[in-house]
């Protein structure tokens, strides 16, 4: 959707938080964490890097295992360049 156009911006951010409250209806951190990372990358985009730093952080802190993962390494560097 964002690909197509930035003009889409804002229906992309309410499907983005849309989907990280779903993932945390069933308990699914990792799910949560793939829609915290797309919706922190809009946000950090927007300038708004505090509240991207918040999703992230909140979806990140609930994986306990796989770190070495692809996901939680791009959540891990976003993470970083987040608190610059």
């Amino acid at each position: 959707m964002l690909a197509v156009s930035s003009e889409n911006a804002a229906e992309a951010e309410a499907l983005y938080q849309q989907a990280v409250l779903n993932a945390q209806e069933v308990h699914a951190p990792m799910l949560e964490l793939r829609a915290a990372i797309g919706l922190s990358r809009l946000w950090q985009e927007q300038g708004n890097k505090e509240q991207a730093r918040k999703v992230l952080n909140e979806a990140y802190s609930k994986i306990n295992e796989g770190f070495t993962t692809t996901d939680l390494k791009e959540a891990r560097a976003l993470l970083a360049d987040l608190s610059e």
